[in-house]
């Protein structure tokens, strides 16, 4: 990269690091949002290449706060950042919008999910509760990676829709009368913090969860959240939710106020802050802000290493 301004590395997984890290860098920021050591099929060096970028990273970001307790002590410029919601964008869902085909045809009281079905939904859950209530129909809207699509649960009313795009979500989540969280309890989902939380409160509907450790942190105590740890008080949760969904709309006031706190805007400007102090730290300008800004600006500019998983709401 000679001649050229030193950019800001922005890692989202350790994997990239050993691609990158000859690179002269303004600041390497590691933005950490999941343990992915503990993921299936993570490759057995991650924690290794975890340990590395940590060692070169001028400021760390967790994707929760669960996240944050594990890795706080491994570097001395870490900061959580539960997930932000874009509240506009899902108050979309409580106007009368066209529910799409798909799933207009499914009957009975809609309950459903988006994001990756992968090893971290909890299968036998999903089985349970479908034969538990045979009158609910339960949507799941997202990929399937890393299981066998002939593992999944099949039942009458478990209904596979696929991968739509983000913008799509929120004309199907309109159809449903409430949201899904059935996480499975294991390594990949113990520092999760699902964005879809936010998501499906800012969408009107009351949220049914397994025992997520920041879900319970965040949202224990809201009304529209429903938290249970086996089968049978999962289903009793989803009956519950289904009655405040039918009871009206009161409860939504006391929920979107909690939700004006946690604007992406305010995790940009947050982090903005923090990359801006290090790079004025190492005698460089400070970030310039990717909103509005001039193409001719004379800033370091981020460069994307590494993704977050293409999947709505994860």
């Amino acid at each position: 990269m000679s001649g050229a301004r030193r950019p800001i590395l922005w890692f989202y997984t350790p994997a990239m690091y050993e691609f990158a890290r000859h690179i002269d860098a303004a600041a390497v920021i590691y933005d950490c949002m999941d343990e992915l050591a503990n993921f299936r099929f993570a490759p057995d060096r991650m924690k290794d290449m975890e340990a590395a970028l940590m060692a070169r990273a001028d400021v760390v970001f967790t994707g929760g706060y669960s996240l944050y307790e594990a890795k706080c002590k491994q570097h001395s410029n870490i900061h959580p950042f539960p997930s932000g919601v874009d509240v506009d964008h899902f108050h979309q869902a409580r106007q009368r919008v066209v529910e799409p085909a798909d799933q207009q045809a499914i009957s009975g009281p809609k309950l459903g999910y988006y994001g990756v079905i992968d090893e971290r939904l909890d299968l036998e859950l999903i089985a349970a509760l479908a034969a538990a209530r045979p009158d609910y129909s339960f949507i799941f809207i997202g990929p399937i990676a890393k299981i066998a699509p002939e593992d999944l649960p099949r039942a009458q009313n478990i209904h596979y829709l696929g991968q739509k795009h983000y913008g799509e979500l929120p004309a199907y989540v309109s159809g449903w009368d409430a949201a899904l969280m059935p996480f499975a309890l294991n390594g990949s989902t113990q520092f999760i913090s699902p964005t879809k939380t936010p998501e499906y409160l800012a969408a009107g509907r009351p949220v049914i969860s397994t025992a997520i450790k920041d879900v319970i942190r965040h949202y224990g105590e809201v009304e529209g959240v429903f938290i249970a740890s086996d089968p049978q008080h999962f289903a009793q949760a989803c009956d519950d939710a289904l009655l405040l969904a039918r009871s009206g709309n009161a409860w939504w006031k006391p929920v979107d106020q909690m939700l004006e706190g946690s604007s992406w805007d305010k995790t940009f400007t947050a982090m903005e802050g923090l990359v801006g102090g290090v790079i004025s730290s190492t005698g460089f300008a400070h970030m310039q802000a990717a909103k509005g800004t001039s193409r001719k600006t004379t800033a370091s500019k981020p460069m994307i290493l590494g993704e977050v998983v293409g999947a709505p709401g994860l």
